[in-house]
């Protein structure tokens, strides 16, 4: 039976499926869905609650692919698009929750900010925490409460008003790149909580690969997001020099799944 290269969930466009093995499944998360309700914003409908209800009324999707389990592996804000990992088996969460717990999961993004940032290239590690005076954000938390964060951030390429800069997190807190470049100066485009918001634009941030070797095979695995749309939106091209780029690499092959 040929399975389907995406999700269908209802009442949403069909969400591309970037890679596929026995283990997992990667989808290009669009912008605005929540994975899971968060504590300060609850709601009955998120991704994973859809996908749980589309897996038990047996789709088509889900029924190719004789699914019954498919779970969120790391998290994403709900603004934010790109690559998001699912494990098939309670074994694939354990054994995939354990590489991003012990940072051998390489992920990389892209961020777009307003300006040019004053370095080239930065380490933010900055320790994060809760704000107290503003439920559901987050501030830097220089206390013992605070928790370690590290993001390493570098400029990739700069037109009239924009600055797209590759952002790879070594740590995964909450909103951890948003605050860290609000912080060093350069907000992310259209950050509602850390920035400022202007009509016309979403959220200028892609989570665009996963990279890390496969457990089980010991295989290396890259998972790439496609960028030609994030950046053509903020006024930029994929040029010669940022397809040599590791999250570009594969930018115009299909990716294959099964």
């Amino acid at each position: 039976m040929a399975k389907p290269n995406f999700i269908e969930l209802p009442g949403c466009e069909p969400i591309p499926i970037v890679f596929e093995d026995r283990s997992v499944l990667a989808i290009d998360k669009p912008r605005g869905w929540m994975l899971v309700p968060d504590s300060w914003r609850k709601t009955n409908w998120n991704l994973q609650t859809a996908i749980d209800s589309s897996i038990r009324a047996d789709d088509f999707w889900a029924r190719s692919r004789n699914l019954r389990y498919l779970r969120h592996v790391h998290r994403l804000d709900a603004d934010t698009s790109g690559v998001m990992l699912f494990a098939k088996s309670e074994g694939a969460m354990r054994a995939m929750g354990e590489m991003f717990e012990s940072r051998r999961m390489e992920k990389t993004y892209l961020a777009v900010v307003e300006g040019v940032p004053r370095e080239k290239e930065w380490i933010c590690e900055l320790p994060l925490g809760p704000d107290p005076k503003h439920f559901g954000k987050v501030r830097v938390d220089l206390t013992e409460e605070g928790k370690e964060a590290e993001t390493h951030f570098r400029v990739l390429l700069s037109n009239e008003r924009f600055t797209l800069i590759e952002a790879s997190p070594l740590t995964g807190r909450t909103h951890q790149i948003r605050v860290h470049l609000a912080e060093s100066g350069s907000p992310i485009m259209c950050d509602e909580l850390y920035g400022r918001v202007e009509k016309g634009y979403r959220l200028g941030l892609r989570a665009v690969r996963l990279a890390y070797k496969d457990t089980f095979t010991r295989r290396p695995v890259n998972i790439l997001a496609p960028t030609e749309l994030f950046l053509k939106e903020f006024g930029f091209k994929l040029t010669p020099e940022l397809a040599k780029e590791k999250w570009a690499a594969q930018q115009h092959r299909p990716t294959k799944t099964g």
